[in-house]
Order: C-alpha cells, then structure tokens, then sequence
C-alpha cells in the first residue's frame, strides 16, 4: 500500500514541478516581485540543475523556508504563500522518491494546508495559483483513509481556477488533466487547446515551453483514447 502511495506522491511533484504560477509578479510590491522571481529561478535549478538526490532534498527544503520567511514577511500577501505550498509539495514528491511515505504524506498535507489559506486570502493571486495547485493535491493524492485525496473537491478548485484565471496556462492545463483522467474526453480536449492558443510567456521561456509540450503530448494521447 505504501508502494502505491509514494509512486501517487511522486505524481503530484511530477505534476506540481511546472505548477508554477504564470505571473510571478505582485503587482504593486516591487520587493516581492524581487523575492518571488529568485524564489522562481531558484527552484528552476534546483529542479532541473542538480543532479543529486540528497542535495537537491536539502536546497529544496532551504526554497521552502526561504518561502515562509518571505510569507511572514509580507502576512496580507498570499504571493509567497503560494510559493511556499508549491515548494512543500515538491519536498513530499522528493521524500517519496527517496522512500520516506510517512515525511510525504505528512508534507503534502503541509502543503495543502498552506494552500488552503492562500486561497481564501486570494484566489486569483498568481493566475489562480493557490485553487490551481490545491486541486492538483486533492485529484492526485490517495483518498482517505490513507490521505485527504478528494476528486469532487479537486474539481471545484480547479473549476475555480479557470473562472479565476481563464487564460491561465495551468490553470487550464491541470483542468485538462482532470477531466482526462475523470474520461471526460471532449472537455478535456477543449481545456487543452485553449491553453495551447494562449500567448507564449516571454518572462518565463522555459516553463513555458515545458508545459505546452506536456500538453501536446497529452493531446496525442488523447486522441488515441478517442478512437479506443
């Protein structure tokens, strides 16, 4: 059983790695701006950058208290909160991957309570970022009783996340992903190429490109499913 859950958690940080907000501005704070956009070309190397397991744990979990120092330094301002929830999430997904479940389920709940108040501070803040990354948790964690997984819940966050931020890339993409993995071929589809059609974010190249050919692939899939 916990073999399942770690492979499951791997699946969220898998999924979560490019659930980055596509704005990481806060639009009227020049020095958060400043802190979120480290704490986002930080991430990107430690993700993609170092090579080892066991450091790239260690300077993730660094990534993630930065985050909550930058969250407690700006309490109104649910920007670095965000951060901070994505970050925990890729802690559990390294914790399972490195075969500690317990650690991983107890930071995905970690990460998932962290979100929770993002989202009721700001559910548009970082196109929809905090109602984005909490419904990837609750349709790719296990449901109770092992976790707090939640596939009707996921899907009024992430309906939430595209009413909030209808040209959102993930935030289309991961309803997208959803309705795929629910059968739900056509919405699924509709989700995708909507995204696909957004214009491209210069600021943010590599995630960018990353997450449309995530979709690409997606919509090949999809199109096998179709015909099945």
């Amino acid at each position: 059983m916990f073999r399942k859950t770690i492979a499951i958690i791997v699946a969220i940080g898998v999924a979560l790695f490019l659930a980055q907000p596509a704005e990481v501005r806060a639009a009227d704070n020049a020095a958060l701006n400043a802190d979120i956009l480290r704490l986002a070309l930080d991430w990107e190397h430690v993700k993609f950058e170092v090579a080892d397991k066991d450091l790239q744990e260690k300077q993730m979990a660094a990534l993630a208290a930065r985050a909550a120092g930058i969250a407690q330094q700006y309490p109104s301002r649910p920007e670095a909160a965000i951060w901070f929830g994505i970050l925990v999430s890729e802690q559990a997904s390294m914790a399972s991957e490195n075969g500690s479940p317990f650690k991983a389920l107890g930071l995905a709940k970690r990460a998932r309570d962290i979100l929770e108040q993002a989202e009721k501070a700001d559910p548009v803040a970082l196109d929809a970022g905090a109602p984005t990354s909490l419904g990837v948790l609750y349709y790719r964690v296990p449901s109770f009783p092992i976790a707090f997984g939640d596939k009707s819940k996921a899907r009024q966050l992430l309906e939430e996340a595209v009413r909030n931020a209808p040209n959102g890339l993930d935030a289309n993409y991961f309803y997208g992903d959803f309705l795929y993995e629910q059968h739900e071929f056509p919405e699924a589809e509709k989700a995708f190429r909507h995204a696909l059609a957004l214009p491209a974010h210069a600021d943010r190249p590599l995630w960018d490109k990353s997450r449309r050919l995530v979709i690409q692939e997606l919509l090949a899939k999809l199109g096998g499913s179709k015909t099945n």
